[in-house]
Parts: structure tokens; sequence; C-alpha cells
């Protein structure tokens, strides 16, 4: 659906007479890999998220221990001591599902960390993407990595490496 609605909006904006679009793309990807504090941000959140995530399997492990001796014990416990176990691995269960929900959910502290690392980058990538739309009057840039599928796209319109100029950083060098 979006891209009729993009199509659609390109056709109206490329029929009207007298006005010629000037359009462009940046690499999002590209850009970002250049830029050192990214690669450290993303770094630092893959290493925290993989910390996490081993906690959250050992919680879920030592679950499926307790309901492993619950199922041997089974037969010999009476109704109420059953139940204690149950209520026991329910809980355990639960508590795991929240750690996980509060690390890894939506808002949870992955994406709050994520935000407070990678969101300056970003805002300083926007910035330098605008004042090149400014400054090379164009009209729209796209971004090549988002859900909009270009299907060729001519390298002169890259503007990838006028971002990474803008910001600071030399093209074509070791990231």
């Amino acid at each position: 659906m979006k891209k009729i609605v993009i199509i659609a909006l390109l056709l109206v904006l490329s029929g009207v007479e007298g006005y010629a679009q000037r359009f462009a793309y940046v690499d999002s990807d590209y850009v970002l890999n250049y830029i050192p504090e990214y690669n450290s941000a993303q770094k630092q959140l893959d290493a925290l998220s993989e910390q996490w995530q081993k906690e959250v399997d050992i919680k879920f492990a030592a679950i499926e221990d307790m309901f492993k001796a619950y199922q041997v014990d089974q037969v010999l416990l009476n109704g109420e001591m059953r139940k204690k176990r149950e209520d026991e691995i329910i809980q355990k269960e639960q508590e795991a599902k929240e750690f996980q929900r509060l690390k890894f959910g939506f808002e949870g502290e992955l994406f709050q960390v994520r935000s407070k690392l990678i969101k300056p980058i970003q805002d300083r990538v926007s910035k330098a993407v605008q004042s090149i739309a400014e400054a090379q009057q164009l009209d729209m840039i796209f971004d090549k990595n988002s859900e909009i599928t270009l299907l060729y796209a001519n390298p002169r319109l890259d503007k990838s490496n006028d971002v990474l100029t803008k910001l600071g950083y030399k093209p074509g060098t070791t990231k």
C-alpha cells in the first residue's frame, strides 16, 4: 500500500508543468558505518543485549529444571504440595517474562539505551542531509535502506559521501 501511495505521489508531482523535481538518495547504513561513535554505541548495545539474553536464558533454564523435577516428584506429592510447586513454577515463569519485557520490550531498557546512544548520531546525520538538500536545491532525498524500494538509482544521485563530508568524515578511508 505504501508503495502505491508513493508511486502515485511521484506521478502527480512529476506531472506538474514547469517544475522539475530534484531527487537524490542516501545510504544510511553506509554513512552510519563511517561514524566511530555509532560503531562504538552499536558494540555497547550488542554487549548489553547479549548479557541480558544470557540472564533470560538462565532464568528459563531454571524454570525448565524446576518443571522437570516437579514432573518426577508429582506422583509422590499430595494435592496441596502439587499446587504449591505449580504456583512456584508459574511465579518464576512470570518473573522471567517480566524481566525479559523490561529489558527487551517496547520502551524497555535496551530501547532506552539505544535511544540515548544512537538518537544524537541520527540527528546529526539528519541535519547534514537537510543541509545538503538545501544547498543543492534538492526536493527529496530517499534513504536507500528504508522501506521504500529503489528499483534503480543512478549513482550520481547518491549523496552519502556528501553527508559524510558534511559530518567531517573522509569517505573512502578505512572505517
